[in-house]
This record gives C-alpha cells, structure tokens and sequence, in this order.
C-alpha cells in the first residue's frame, strides 16, 4: 500500500505542486476529451434516415442517446440510483417534455416559459414508459429517471416514437440493469399500402395511425393507436409490418451498444421464502383460497375481504409455528401463492373466479335519455362496471386548441368533439381528492379515439362527451366507448354506426430458464383482479366494420405476435355481442336533437351590415349574447354562426337582430340629387351635415360651400342648427366617404330636388 501524501503548509510550494501534478495524471481522467466513449450508427428506415449517437451530450448521465429522424432530434438520459429503497416495485419515472426553442417559437403563455406539462406531453410520456417497464428485471428497486428532452422538430416527423428508440438506445448503453432494446414504428394505411413512420401529411390521409414497440425475436411490448375502422386482416398485416421494422431499429442500438456500452450492475435476485413457510401456506390455504375464488356469489368487494382475512389468519398461523419469521415475508409470500392458484385455475381448469368461460362476457345492461335538461344521456352497466356518460352541445367557438408546440408535435390544431373521463374515489369503495391525473388522461384519450372514426365529417356544434365511472372492476374505458355511442345517438348525432370496447386478458405459463411462452388463455371482458393478475391488459374498440382504438399494456418483456391476432381475433368477436345487445335500446342516432338542445343557423350579411350588427366594439353581439344566452360567430367575411341553447332564445334574438337591423338602416341616396341637411356641427375645414338620422353627418368642405373662396363657415353667417341645401355626388373611390356639395346649386342650372325628412317640409 503506497504511503499517504502529507502536504506541507507553505501555500504554492513547488515540491508539493510537482507531486500533486503526478499524482492527479495517475488518477483522475478527463472524459471531455475522451472520444473513445462516443458513437454513431446511421441506417435507412423506409425511405428515411434514422441516426442514433451517444458520447456527445449529457455525459454525466448513466446513458444518454440522441436520435434523429429527418430534421427532429430527442435527447433522451437516464439516471438511476446505486441502491434501492425499502420498496417492492420500480419507482420509473418518465417525462417527455416538449420545447419552444426546438420548433422555432417562444411560448404564449405570461411567463414566456415553459410551465407544467401538457395533455400531449403527458401522454406521449405513458406510451414510452408503458414500452420500457416491462424489461427491467426483477427484484431491480431502484429509483430511475428517464428524461425526453426535445432539440429540434422539423413538422414532418413526431417526436413521440423518435423518444422512444431514443430511451431505447440511452438504456441500453448504461449500466442500468434492462433486458432490451426494444424499437418502435408508427404505422399508416392508405388505400391498400402499409406506411412505416408516415409524415404528418400522409397521417391526415391514412386510416390508421398506431405506434407499436416490439423486442427481440419478433415480440410486441406495447400498442397505441386509432383507426377509421379498419378490417381485422388490414389491422393485422400492418403490425406484422410493423415489428419486423422494429427488428431493424433493435439491431442498429445492439450494435451501438456492443461498441460503446458500459458493463451493466449487477441485481440481486429476489428473495426466496423459506420453503418451511411455502409449505405452511400451502397446507393451511390451498383449500380456503381455492374455495373463495371458486365461488361466483363473490363480488370485487367481498371477494378480496375474504381474501385479505383468510391472510390475517395464515400470517397468525405461519407465526405461531414459526415466531421468528418476519409478518411481512409471510404476507408477501401468502400473496404470491393466491396468484399462482389463480392463474393455475384459469390454465389448468378453464375456471374463473366469477364463473364465466373464457370467451364469455359479463352481464350487461344500458339505458338512454336519464334526465330530460340533458342534450343526451346514457347508462352503461358490464358486471361491476358502471360508466353515466352525458352529451353537451356549444357553439363551435369552444372548441379544444391545442398549443401551437404541440400542434407541431403531432397534435391537432382544434377539435370540437372532446371526451372527458372521471374517476372518483367512490367508484372502487376507496376515499381520497380525485381530480385529472395521468391514468384519466390516458384513459379518457384512448375512449375519445374509440369514438372519432364515428363521428361526422362536419358539424354545426362543439360536442362535450363526459364519462363518470360510478363502479369501476374492470374496462372501465372501454365501457366509456360504449356508454358514449348510446349517448351521442341518443343526443341526435348523425354517427356513422355504433361502437363498443372491450379489455382482453392473458395468462401465461413460461419455462423458468428461457422465459418462453409454453401455454396460455386469453380472457374475454377482462376483471379487475384479472388485469391484476394476468399479463396483459388488452384494450380495444370497434364498429362492426372494423378497428377505431387499441391499446395494450403488457407485464412480460414481449409477447409473439400470435397472441396479440388471438386477443384481435376474440376482442372483434366480443365487440360484435355488446354491440347486439346495445342496438335493443337504441339502434339509430335520433332524427332530431331534443326539445332541450340547441340550435344554430347561419347569417349572411355584406361588410356594411355587420359592422352595425356589431356594433361598437361587439357592442350590439355582447348584449344579445347577455340577454338571451345566444352567441354570434364569425365564420368567414360574409356569414356568421348564431347558436342558441333552445329555440326560445333563438327567435328572442333574431327579433332583436332585425330590429337592429330595421333601425339602423341607411336610406339610398340618389346621385345629382338635392337634399336638405340640418348644420350639427361647425369645424375650421368646413360643416358637418345630416341629411337623415339614420346617416352619419356628412362633411361640407369650405371650397364647397360657395362660389366665393371661403375660409370659415362663420363668414357666410352660417351656425349649427341652421337647414342647408346640398348635391349628392356619390361616394369617394379611394375612402368611400359621401361627396355633396352646395356651391353647384348657385348655378343657372334646374336642380332634381329631394328631401329625406318629409316632416321638417311639412313644417315649414
């Protein structure tokens, strides 16, 4: 062991910075300008170029990449903890945020910053984490951060798949325990052609857009997406294109990762439980467990307080054979046997806990028009699951805009049909604030693309879809897509066919060593103990001609693609029976809306027109709006939208548009003509005359007012009141203003006399 280094006191003593210089090159290096831990791979995808490249940024990091695809750039990094917390899960945190700077603008909002995450952002960041959590490994706990650091977008690529490879490829080339890569592709169709990371010009044609991220030998880890009601078989062709395009990002990050990635940690595999108390479990619970999920009088409730009693008592047992074994261990242990039974009766017996077969569906019941001020209502009850969707209607000025940043991005600039979902606390028996977090977010997303393939092209209205889970033990979105076609026909949208959703489940058996699928069910109408449970949560909505939405949460590291067209294959199946049974209560939207709906209709008027209508500063539309609740938008330079709540309030206010209208409208004046005008007011350039009073004043300039070169009005004698004769000469061309003139009438000639104010001749 070398002897430590003693320094002296004298401050910048050679001999000691001499030793300090040899000591520091020994062991400190500079990674800044070590270029061996940087590298590059570069390939075509499609007809594009997708370039990744680490070493350059963000080296502080545990791994960070860049990815690049067309002019959009996404730094992605990742940070985790050296050691774990007292947790039993992986607390993963993704943010995906999106910047100003890399699309060229500086945000709208007061501070002119960056503030809290959008919708879009929000969402952008479930689908990566949803593709990355299902490949650490087990028993890793440690505290992990991935961060989406937008650098530039170009309008044409999205970012969102872009993070995706990104944080891909930073995982793969850190020391983070992570069993990828994985790779992720959007996916479009257009007439019978399979697009690989459409344009955004391309998606507005396309009649699918779905992200899928797949692994190693062809595996699908998750899927996000919509359609305009795409064939089962076209569904099904494009995601086999889909992940074999994966299999390609996922060999150029393998390769990135052989040349420049670090050495991964080491993980602690989980502890075992003693077998002592695996047996004890066993022999006290085997029977009781198989007793409560055997029994179909259960519900959500009162099945899982069974469960979590028989619990209570096996822990006291375990403990007073065993006193020095640890509660929590026997509890963890107790609760992984309750699992394994539970998949071993669906594997082994086709048997679920509520009685139903595989493929069967729960019990379901739906009702229309609850409440009679509502412009469309539904109830949607499947099992335990209960949603109450309600349909408003408002004008097409409250419509949903999305920041200008995420309209680059990918979003939609405007919207007006928005599906809003709720999810109290009391829907699960549970307490707590509720309000919209992410999970809402996520769920309320995927519901509203289930309904935009049936929507009209064009509509009159901004339509606001509501949907409160009132019970929730499963499918709980799905169930929304459904309540939600019952409310929109029941409100009087002209819908193109109803649609229904459905959750799809999975249970597997795998081989300890390989991880190799060697037996599994797929479950029809997925419970909440079942997505619990199981390995996947299925989730997809459906017309009875094909796809509108997807998506798929998956527990293991990757399923084969013959699952997925299974769970496909059974969802359509399923879809088809809810939808049987919703056409019983209402088939076909309402010929018209209800008495209590709105109402709309379009005026058109020329520019001279509309600004009386509106009066000084929107005067004349903000009181109508105050007194009768009805609202006037501009739709284009001749014509503007009136709505109003009922039909009442709309012909209150067009009774008060005409007489608007009636009052202020200007008599035609006819050129060469003589009018008679009342002085109202005297300026140093000349006077203004009234010939009506429904005109405004017309100005009299002084080189018109004699044949004599006049300076002031004053000089003729003339003051305000005074009646004035005056020629009508038309408009100006360049400022349109009135043109008369009183000098011509000092002429021989014979004037074409008219009077406006019939009532000052009888007068005088």
């Amino acid at each position: 062991m070398a002897a430590p280094i003693v320094w002296c006191r004298v401050r910048e003593c050679r001999k000691c910075m001499s030793v300090w210089l040899r000591y520091s090159r020994f062991t400190h290096t500079n990674p800044w300008k070590d270029t061996s831990n940087s590298a590059e791979v570069e390939f075509e995808l499609g007809e594009r170029v997708y370039k990744f490249s680490t070493g350059k940024l963000a080296r502080f990091a545990d791994g960070a990449a860049v990815a690049q695809l067309g002019e959009t750039s996404v730094l992605v990094t990742t940070v985790s903890q050296k050691s774990g917390g007292n947790q039993s899960f992986l607390p993963l945190t993704v943010d995906f945020r999106q910047k100003a700077a890399a699309a060229g603008r500086i945000p709208t909002n007061f501070l002119r910053r960056e503030l809290g995450p959008s919708e879009k952002e929000i969402l952008t960041s479930r689908i990566i984490d949803r593709s990355l959590r299902p490949l650490f490994p087990a028993g890793f706990y440690n505290n992990t951060q991935v961060i989406c650091n937008l650098l530039a977008v170009d309008g044409v690529n999205d970012p969102d798949v872009i993070s995706i490879n990104a944080a891909s490829a930073a995982l793969a080339v850190s020391d983070i325990p992570w069993g990828g890569p994985v790779g992720a592709v959007r996916l479009g169709v257009i007439g019978e052609e399979v697009l690989i990371n459409p344009t955004r010009k391309q998606l507005q044609k396309s009649s699918l857009n779905l992200v899928i991220t797949g692994t190693t030998e062809r595996k699908v880890v998750m899927l996000e997406g919509e359609a305009d009601r795409l064939s089962l078989h076209k569904v099904e062709q494009a995601l086999s294109q889909g992940l074999k395009a994966t299999q390609t990002i996922i060999n150029q990050i393998i390769e990135l990762q052989t040349k420049v990635g670090k050495p991964k940690r080491t993980v602690e595999p989980p502890k075992q439980c003693p077998q002592h108390i695996l047996d004890g479990i066993k022999n006290l619970a085997m029977n009781h467990v198989r007793d409560i999920l055997f029994n179909n009088e259960h519900d959500k409730i009162s099945r899982d307080e069974a469960l979590k009693a028989l619990g209570v008592s096996v822990v006291t047992g375990i403990k007073e054979s065993f006193p020095d074994e640890e509660e929590n261990v026997i509890q963890t242990a107790y609760q992984a046997f309750v699992k394994q039974t539970f998949r071993d009766l669906i594997l082994d017996e086709d048997r679920r806990c509520d009685g139903r077969a595989l493929n069967q569906l729960r019990d379901i019941s739906c009702a229309v028009d609850l409440y009679k001020p509502l412009h469309g209502s539904a109830l949607f009850q499947r099992g335990q699951t209960q949603v109450l969707c309600t349909v408003t209607f408002d004008t097409l000025e409250s419509a949903y805009k999305s920041d200008p940043i995420s309209v680059i991005t990918g979003s939609m600039k405007e919207k007006n049909f928005m599906l809003h979902y709720e999810f109290p606390p009391y829907a699960t028996n549970e307490t707590g604030r509720g309000g919209i977090g992410r999970r809402e977010l996520g769920h309320g997303a995927l519901a509203e693309r289930g309904l935009k393939a049936i929507l009209p092209e064009e509509s009159d209205f901004t339509t606001r879809l509501t949907a409160e889970v009132l019970e929730s033990n499963g499918s709980s979105s799905m169930a929304s897509v459904c309540g939600g076609s019952l409310a929109l026909m029941d409100a009087g949208v002209p819908v193109k066919e109803a649609a229904a959703g459905v959750a799809m489940g999975l249970i597997t058996r795998t081989e300890p060593e390989t991880g190799k699928i060697v037996h599994y069910k797929i479950l029809t109408d997925l419970l909440g103990i079942e997505d619990y449970m199981g390995d996947m949560d299925f989730k997809m909505a459906a017309t009875a001609s094909g796809l509108t939405a997807i998506q798929a949460d998956i527990k293991l590291p990757g399923i084969p693609f013959y699952v997925v067209v299974k769970a496909l294959e059974g969802g359509f199946a399923a879809t088809k029976e809810i939808m049987e049974i919703m056409n019983k209560v209402i088939s076909t939207p309402r010929k018209n809306m209800k008495v209590c709906g709105p109402v709309t209709e379009k005026l058109e008027l020329d520019h001279s027109k509309q600004t009386k209508l509106a009066g000084l500063g929107g005067y004349n539309i903000r009181k109508i709006k105050s007194e009768t609740g009805v609202t006037i938008t501009r739709i284009d330079d001749k014509s503007f939208q009136i709505f109003a709540p009922n039909m009442e309030a709309m012909a209150e206010a067009k009774e008060m548009i005409d007489k608007l209208m009636e009052e202020q409208k200007e008599p035609e004046l006819e050129f060469g003509a003589i009018y008679t005008g009342k002085i109202v007011e005297i300026r140093d350039f000349g006077v203004m005359v009234e010939l009506h009073p429904r005109l405004k004043p017309i100005l009299l300039h002084n080189s018109q007012l004699d044949q004599r070169k006049v300076s002031h009005a004053s000089s003729l004698g003339m003051e305000v009141g005074h009646e004035i004769t005056v020629k009508y000469f038309g408009r100006d061309p360049s400022s349109g203003s009135h043109r008369i003139s009183r000098k011509v009438l000092q002429g021989p000639t014979v004037p074409l006399i008219r009077n406006l104010n019939p009532q000052a001749t009888e007068h005088q």
